[in-house]
């Protein structure tokens, strides 16, 4: 099967072993992978800031650089749900709506893509120790992608999985709303530092990097030896 990567711009500047990860594990079970080097920001910031028209501009090249491709993969539930907003967000532009809803309908995140798509649960990953899944916002809320990242992880052999207390709430990343809204932000992802610590975990795993980031941050910050890694390195793990 033919995928086309996104990594999305965080991977790309910040976190390019996510972006090396996900690539291995999809050609580990038999996937090609192309990388289209026109891909860019998915407009997610700029229009979650109020600029819409500007936004468009972006959005209108993510189409036209991802519409040929079979399949679209990334390690990112948030960029991927902003896929699957393009048609809204281009409601009144009847020609690129269609477009757009092309690639939404065949755009997923990396561990829906494996469980949900290849029908796949165990990728043959190892890592010992105890582990916890943060559920970012917009993939669990907005994508829909609850299970398959813990069906994933429950495969890994050696860890430990554990929920973390009150795992729903946000960690306060929200992208720009962490440089709007500081003195909030801090505090809420102060909160879920707390309930992390409170399982006492050897790693915390997540699969959006800003989010991880944002706790990874906090986390360091406070001397914490928590090891922090995108679950596309731990699926990774041989």
């Amino acid at each position: 099967m033919k995928v086309t990567l996104f990594t999305t711009c965080l991977v790309d500047f910040l976190a390019s072993k996510v972006g090396i990860a996900t690539v291995e594990v999809l050609e580990r079970l038999g996937c090609e992978i192309i990388y289209p080097e026109g891909q860019t920001c998915c407009g997610q910031p700029t229009f979650n800031s109020g600029y819409v028209e500007e936004a468009k501009k972006s959005i209108k090249h993510m189409i036209e650089v991802f519409e040929d491709a079979e399949i679209v993969v990334s390690p990112s539930g948030s960029c991927i749900t902003m896929f699957r907003e393009y048609p809204h967000i281009l409601e009144e532009e009847p020609e690129w709506k269609k477009r757009a809803e092309k690639l939404a309908e065949k755009s997923y995140e990396l561990t829906q893509f494996i469980v949900e798509v290849l029908k796949v649960e165990n990728v043959g990953a190892k890592l010992k120790g105890k582990g916890c899944y943060h559920t970012s916002c917009h993939m669990t809320r907005l994508l829909n992608v609850i299970e398959p990242p813990f069906k994933l992880l429950e495969n890994v052999e050696g860890l430990e999985l554990e929920r973390i207390p009150n795992a729903e709430y946000c960690c306060g990343f929200g992208g720009t709303f962490s440089v709007k809204m500081g003195e909030i932000s801090s505090e809420m992802v102060d909160e879920k530092v707390k309930h992390i610590e409170s399982i006492n975990p050897d790693y915390l795993i997540g699969a959006d990097y800003a989010c991880l980031m944002n706790i990874g941050g906090r986390l360091s910050k406070i001397g914490s030896k928590i090891q922090v890694l995108h679950i596309a390195e731990v699926l990774n793990m041989r």
